[in-house]
């Protein structure tokens, strides 16, 4: 989930100081986009048997500009280049990575990348989910830190004090590993730069007569940073496929081997050997000031209300289970609400199986020839798009690149979710990180504002930092050459009753789920005006990204773009049973449901919803089923009961990210109990 890069050079390389200072500053700038949480950098001086680990909580144009950075490098490279000789007269390798924080804090430096475990230093992008199991297997290694990343080198550091050949070590490391892992290493006792992946997600180009390889996690980012300079813009960019690794060896007339990372490949008997000498550390880490926590008291999770007596005596409607209090209801005589009455069924008329084979001959038409990309999937890690991508690698036969928006909510479950899923299906994943911090400090002013007026229509407010995803997907697409982008959103999942909460009428006609007519858009647009006007606090420094989300999300350009499950037959049964059994998908401790669980501010808008109107989102998706012929109405009704209840564990995870105080906010939002729903 992060950005990993890096050069290594040979004696004599084609690239100047000016060269490889240019390629290091592009390729951390670019790098950026996948975390901007923490940055490192590692160079390993292999001739002179000296390394240098600089890392801090800080984002990585920080620290490339950081006194400690610059220095190092002016060190390494002085020792490498001769004032009267253009081009190296010593080898060198260079590791640098720029982190979205996920297993283990920034603030902690031991978390932080590159890592080392004993003569293993090492840089990760992905997630390993079975850590725990792998450091009980590998003894007797000693856990110094919570990042992932340490469980790897330490497996490796193991096998190379047995058998010091990178490949083989490398085999075993994902022959064992579950999840998605990425990495570039060095062993302090060797100049080899070793690259493996099982996700695909590396990409490298070999300077002529393999004298040096550039290498960045994105085939974008790579390319981008080669054009900026004439020594580099022509040279090849060619990719690790997933279970491929390469070794680099930096010794006169060793070669680039490219080999399988499989246990069960064949190894040659090429001879690798430790250097003569130990190889002196140096580490630098950069301090960064963390801003001091807000909270006064822990949370009093007894304020949490749920009454399911009260809530059962709402009127319902006698076909779903959407209740009286849902915007724009209304019954007829025999109490069936007007939502089931203008409810359009989703394959009329067709067969599910005239739909799908259908929408296959559609799709088809972007399957590539050559095995290259050929779709871009949204992958949020949560249950639909898990299931999503299952059909459109397993069943279909799609050669998908998933990329996934951080927008400062997205959970570390869903973060692990999505590493199962690409790990074992081979699939790369592309991060886009925004500057996690700012939209959080969003979040929090836009929270801040609506407890002051509380407004359930501007509810959806809290949610606007990910509405970028559209521009996103667009810019993707045109930085990889994809045309098609194949979403998982589910149709039954409509929640009409936000925008209704804007004074905005339903629209059972609508085409797609995400779909708003011109008046309805300028509805909300004038709801919002007036509610700006009503509360000037919303006036605050995040409206800019706020406009810039729903210009993205109503005005962004939609080509080649399909919502699968409008075609294709969604069953929960079915979707549920195969992430569950085929990829281990992992389930959230606070909630009975599979939806809804990766994402971070579901917890808290629908407790917002059910403590003034006694339903949330779970009401309208049961009642969709209903409508669907899934469910029947008194299995819905035991579901919601549950489904409903306050997510404790998911409340307090989103107040303290975002810095407010939990018991005051709860008390707040308990005030909107005007109907005696929770009393």
């Amino acid at each position: 989930m992060c950005g990993i890069f890096g050069v290594a050079v040979k004696q004599n390389a084609p690239l100047t100081e000016i060269n490889i200072r240019k390629l290091l500053k592009t390729l951390y700038l670019l790098s950026e986009s996948r975390g901007k949480e923490s940055a490192g950098f590692h160079a390993h001086l292999p001739i002179a048997s000296k390394a240098w680990t600089i890392k801090g909580a800080l984002p990585a144009s920080e620290l490339i500009k950081s006194t400690q950075y610059c220095t190092t490098l002016d060190t390494l490279l002085q020792n490498t280049y001769h004032p009267s000789q253009p081009f190296p007269n010593s080898s060198f390798i260079t590791l640098a990575h720029s982190r979205l924080v996920t297993n283990g804090r920034a603030e902690r430096a031991q978390n932080n990348q590159p890592v080392r475990s004993n003569d293993i230093t090492m840089i990760h992008n992905g997630i390993i989910v079975n850590v725990d199991e792998l450091w009980k297997q590998f003894p007797p290694h000693t856990r110094q830190a919570e990042v992932d990343t340490e469980v790897a080198a330490a497996v490796l550091d193991n096998f190379l004090n047995k058998n010091f050949d990178p490949r083989i070590a490398a085999q075993i490391l994902f022959s064992q590993l579950k999840g998605t892992a990425s990495i570039a290493w060095v062993h302090a006792q060797s100049d080899v730069l070793n690259l493996a992946t099982n996700t695909g997600d590396l990409y490298y180009s070999m300077l002529p007569d393999d004298l040096g390889v550039i290498f960045a996690s994105e085939k974008h980012i790579l390319k981008q940073t080669l054009d900026t300079d004439e020594c580099t813009k022509t040279l090849k960019i060619s990719h690790l496929e997933p279970l491929q690794a390469l070794v680099f060896p930096l010794s006169t007339g060793g070669q680039a081997e490219l080999f399988s990372s499989q246990l069960d490949t064949l190894i040659s008997t090429k001879v690798f050997e430790r250097l003569g000498q130990p190889t002196q550390q140096y580490d630098i880490v950069l301090d960064h000031p963390i801003a001091p926590s807000t909270f006064i008291q822990s949370a009093n999770t007894s304020l949490l209300r749920y009454n399911e007596n009260n809530i059962r005596q709402l009127k319902r409607c006698t076909c779903c289970v959407l209740p009286e209090t849902f915007p724009f209801i209304t019954f007829n005589d025999k109490g069936v609400c007007n939502y089931c009455q203008g409810y359009q069924p989703k394959y009329k008329g067709k067969s599910p199986e005239q739909e799908q084979k259908q929408f296959l001959s559609v799709i088809d038409k972007y399957r590539s020839k050559d095995g290259l990309a050929d779709v871009l999937v949204p992958f949020s890690g949560g249950r639909d798009s898990c299931y999503g991508l299952h059909l459109i690698k397993r069943e279909f036969g799609l050669n998908p690149i998933t990329f996934t928006y951080d927008w400062g909510m997205v959970t570390d479950l869903a973060r692990r979710n999505i590493a199962r899923m690409c790990g074992q299906l081979g699939v790369q994943n592309i991060l886009v990180s925004a500057n996690i911090k700012t939209k959080r400090d969003n979040i929090r002013k836009n929270v801040t504002a609506w407890l002051k007026k509380p407004d359930l229509g501007m509810v959806p407010l809290f949610m606007a930092g990910d509405k970028h995803f559209f521009k996103i997907v667009n810019d993707l697409k045109r930085q990889t050459g994809i045309k098609l982008d194949l979403w998982s959103a589910n149709p039954l999942e409509n929640t009409d009753f936000k925008s209704g909460f804007c004074g905005v009428p339903p629209d059972f006609t609508k085409s797609r789920v995400d779909y708003l007519s011109l008046g309805r858009k300028l509805k909300m647009a004038g709801y919002y005006l007036t509610r700006f006007a009503i509360n000037p606090s919303y006036l605050n420094s995040s409206l800019l990204d706020t406009s810039k989300a729903f210009l993205s999300y109503y005005m962004e350009p939609r080509r080649d773009f399909f919502f699968m499950f409008h075609s294709l037959e969604w069953n929960e049964d079915k979707v549920n049973t195969t992430i569950l059994n085929q990829y281990d998908f992992e389930c959230s401790p606070d909630s009975t449901s599979t939806w809804r669980i990766g994402d971070g501010t579901a917890p808290f808008y629908n407790y917002i919803y059910m403590t003034a109107k006694g339903f949330s989102e779970f009401d309208t998706f049961r009642s969709n089923q209903i409508r669907e012929g899934h469910i029947s109405r008194q299995e819905a009704l035991d579901h919601i009961m549950v489904e409903n209840r306050p997510r404790t564990d998911g409340l307090i995870w989103y107040l303290e990210t975002i810095g407010l105080d939990f018991n005051t906010t709860i008390r707040r939002i308990n005030e909107l109990d005007t109907i005696g729903l929770h009393q």
